[in-house]
């Protein structure tokens, strides 16, 4: 079975919803301390795919995120180019997102370039929501039909248009989840680059172009803010018993996220 690295720190509070996922998924979670893993990168060697889980990672102190994030750029980073350049799936997940984005393994390089040695320059944030206040709710989404990103590959097949807006939303908890990008070519770029994997229907916080989720060039690297490791039954969507009983036999937009990241890793294209 595929090992799957969930990394915690204080304060993250979704760790064992996204090791549930990875299980669920058909893989062995791991769930190593940061401070661990700073110590000992290699580790990261171990494992076919990594999670970063949300929460608020040491009080999100300075900005969400930020100390997360400073860590992973000055003792991860090395580790975790290589991992990337190995073709590890990796997915980052609302405070996870944040820590993805603010240690430059989102974006990433563009697809005709290699990773540099060094942490890449920030070039995207998520900051303030527009209306300055915290979100606690489901929200839909919707998908990018042509979006190079492994995770969320096949999710809005099969179903008329009712029954995904019906299906197609997500647990979000976020005061600092609105992503901008350094100018409004950068964030069209990465749709035109095809590296936007799914966009608010409701744009409740102000996201650029409504962005809620963008994966790196390779599409293996993914991060958004709606938890999809907070939507692995049925019964957790907020009016399951609306559902129509045949729907609520098969597997849930947030499980097969993470199905599609293991089926990649035991049998990569």
């Amino acid at each position: 079975m595929p090992k799957a690295l969930v990394i915690r720190a204080p304060g993250t509070n979704c760790d064992t919803e996204m090791c549930r996922a990875f299980s669920l998924a058909g893989a062995n979670a791991d769930l190593v301390h940061l401070d661990n893993l700073c110590a000992e990168p290699t580790l990261v060697e171990k494992f076919d795919l990594i999670g970063f889980p949300g929460g608020f990672s040491y009080g999100d102190d300075v900005a969400s995120g930020r100390i997360f994030a400073m860590k992973v750029r000055e003792k991860l980073y090395p580790a975790l180019r290589a991992a990337a350049l190995r073709g590890c799936p990796m997915i980052g997940a609302c405070n996870g997102f944040q820590v993805l984005v603010q240690a430059g393994l989102l974006p990433g390089p563009r697809a005709n370039q290699v990773w540099p040695s060094q942490p890449p320059i920030q070039v995207a944030a998520l900051t303030d929501n527009q209306d300055a206040r915290f979100h606690d709710r489901w929200v839909g989404v919707a998908y990018e039909p042509h979006s190079v990103c492994l995770w969320t590959q096949g999710l809005d097949e099969g179903h008329d248009d009712e029954t995904k807006r019906l299906i197609h939303q997500f647990s979000v908890a976020h005061g600092e989840g609105r992503l901008v990008a350094q100018s409004q070519s950068m964030i069209d770029d990465l749709g035109h680059s095809r590296q936007v994997a799914l966009r608010y229907t409701d744009n409740y916080n102000g996201s650029q172009n409504a962005v809620a989720g963008i994966c790196d060039a390779s599409g293996r690297i993914f991060g958004l803010m709606p938890h999809p490791e907070r939507y692995l039954d049925w019964n957790r969507h907020p009016f399951w018993t609306r559902l129509p009983s045949a729907l609520r036999k098969g597997r849930t937009p947030g499980l097969a996220m993470f199905e599609n990241a293991v089926r990649a890793v035991i049998a990569p294209p």
